[in-house]
């Protein structure tokens, strides 16, 4: 990897972590296509590429949630008694079941496609808002294994999957968001020292690239921080806008990724 494509990494980690931050999403789902399309990352070493942006990345965000107060709380234990375990089995399937992760993309686009159009919808009409309750811990846990099968598939931490649903289930964004971040964090980290170890025993390109997943990182950990400043500053209603249309572009974009 030339230091032109690190750049490249680089500052496309940086623009869209800027972009998703606020709303408790990573950004690696839309690092994807950068990868795979620009960078020529090979299967299935992109998903623990993956991985790794989200390990170098994470704390930037965090840290400012933390110094602006909102801290992870109980909520990411409950996502990560889901989301760690699912991790770990979504990486022996995607190299030993299913080195094609398309169907799982179809899957999740058929989930957040809907989901963040019925966001947008009821954020647009708050007087057609439904009362909800609070998500149970068994739904969070229930949720995050799934979801962490898909990270260990994919090579997302879950929170571009975790928050817009449980925003939809009621529970406000200023306690979603760094929650998310961190389950995404941890998550990624067990994920790819999962890859890591399956790459010890396994031929092919199972390990991630170093370089690259750095490079990507340091740009998303800048980026992180300077989006979760933004998150104080706009309203509820804004962020769970921008939350609406993330779900509905990730659909987009699994799509596009699956139909190539």
């Amino acid at each position: 990897m030339d230091w032109g494509h690190l750049a490249l990494g680089l500052i496309a980690g940086l623009l869209i972590a800027t972009i998703t931050a606020p709303v408790g999403v990573s950004g690696a789902v839309f690092l994807l296509p950068v990868q795979m399309d620009l960078l020529k990352v090979p299967n299935p070493a992109v998903t623990p590429t993956n991985l790794l942006y989200n390990v170098v990345s994470g704390p930037g965000a965090l840290l400012r949630y933390r110094t602006q107060g909102q801290r992870p709380g109980e909520l990411t234990r409950y996502m990560l008694a889901g989301t760690v375990p699912g991790v770990i089995a979504g990486a022996f399937v995607r190299i030993y079941l299913i080195p094609d992760a398309r169907p799982f993309r179809l899957v999740a686009a058929a989930v957040l496609l809907p989901l963040g159009v019925w966001l947008i919808w009821r954020t647009l009409r708050p007087s057609a808002r439904p009362r909800t309750a609070d998500p149970s811990v068994r739904l969070i846990v229930g949720l995050g294994l799934v979801v962490g099968v898909l990270g260990g598939v994919y090579g997302i931490g879950g929170g571009s999957i975790l928050a817009p649903i449980l925003v939809a289930r009621g529970l406000p964004l200023a306690k979603v968001a760094p929650a998310a971040l961190a389950s995404t964090f941890v998550t990624s980290i067990v994920g790819a020292a999962a890859f890591g170890l399956i790459a010890l025993r396994t031929h092919g390109s199972v390990a991630p690239d170093w370089g690259l997943g750095i490079a990507c990182g340091l740009g998303g950990l800048i980026g992180g921080y300077l989006g979760a400043r933004w998150h104080r500053r706009l309203p509820e209603r804004v962020l769970a806008l921008m939350l609406g249309a993330t779900a509905a572009a990730l659909a987009v974009a699994y799509v596009y990724q699956s139909l190539r």
